[in-house]
């Protein structure tokens, strides 16, 4: 029989219940969302649960993350499902705050991680992660997790949240979860449900693009080479708008020099780009051969 997670809306309730775990020297895992779940949340779900003895989810629309004229009202919220599939997976609390509960009247504090926080997405969303860093180092006060989880599709965000967890102390050990994909190779993400039917067709082309880029690095193609093609292959495919295909160092995200890589080098080779109203991205590693 699947039991169903207990639902916590209140800081003091779910201090409380934790409280009662950690008496009892169980480990803590959380995986923070924002809802619409889809199998890659679930498979960051299933990460925490096997590494952990009590899994906490929170599904919290995180307003001071968008910009205005972005989709704060029509982001998808589906409540009942996302809470059916937690329960389908074991998981023990799923905490739901309320915009006043993750930040009370007067909130003055945020948090910016620099330098990482302007590049590749903070060019063209440059209040994005200003927001994701201040309600996930709330969030970690609020559930005091011993392990936390996030998705690498975002992997901009994870290193960031890596980069903000080494540099503010918290005790909490931040895992990294593969990208989960449609058979043709679409990354997973809440906001694919927006992609038209016709969008949808040649949606994947940015991670087949993305894919072909990260092998030919590293086999020892140029890096300009390589993205260059990845571009004219993404625009071709009726991407509106292309915002960037870059090839990183994986821990702090700068641009690798033009030219062949280094033999043994690992990067990351990072896209994103508007098809339609929808904006895609993805990312690969990669390891020169």
């Amino acid at each position: 029989m699947i039991k169903s997670p207990v639902r916590v809306k209140t800081l003091s309730e779910l201090r409380k219940i934790l409280q009662d775990h950690r008496l009892a020297g169980r480990r803590i895992g959380f995986v923070p969302t924002m809802g619409a779940l889809h199998d890659g949340h679930v498979s960051l779900v299933e990460t925490a649960r096997m590494q952990t003895d009590v899994t906490v989810v929170s599904i919290f629309v995180n307003p001071t993350q968008f910009a205005p004229g972005e989709d704060l009202d029509t982001y998808p919220r589906t409540e009942e499902d996302d809470i059916a599939r937690l329960s389908a997976v074991g998981t023990d609390i799923v905490y739901l705050p309320s915009v006043e509960e993750m930040y009370p009247e007067g909130s003055k504090t945020n948090i910016r991680v620099e330098e990482m926080s302007d590049l590749l997405d903070g060019q063209f969303r440059p209040h994005f992660f200003y927001g994701v860093a201040t309600v996930v180092a709330r969030l970690f006060v609020h559930v005091q997790p011993d392990m936390a989880v996030f998705g690498e599709k975002d992997y901009q965000q994870l290193q960031i949240i890596r980069r903000m967890v080494r540099d503010l102390g918290f005790p909490i050990e931040i895992i990294g979860g593969e990208t989960v994909r449609d058979a043709d190779g679409l990354a997973q993400s809440s906001r694919n449900t927006y992609l038209s039917t016709v969008d949808r067709q040649t949606a994947n082309v940015m991670s087949a693009a993305l894919h072909r880029a990260r092998c030919r690095i590293a086999i020892g193609v140029p890096v300009s080479e390589a993205l260059e093609e990845a571009r004219q292959r993404i625009a071709s495919a009726g991407f509106r708008s292309l915002d960037y295909v870059s090839a990183v160092d994986p821990m702090t995200l700068v641009d690798l020099p033009d030219g062949v890589v280094a033999s043994g080098q690992v990067g990351r080779v990072l896209g994103a780009g508007w098809m339609g109203q929808t904006r895609l991205s993805d990312n690969m590693g990669f390891q020169r051969d």
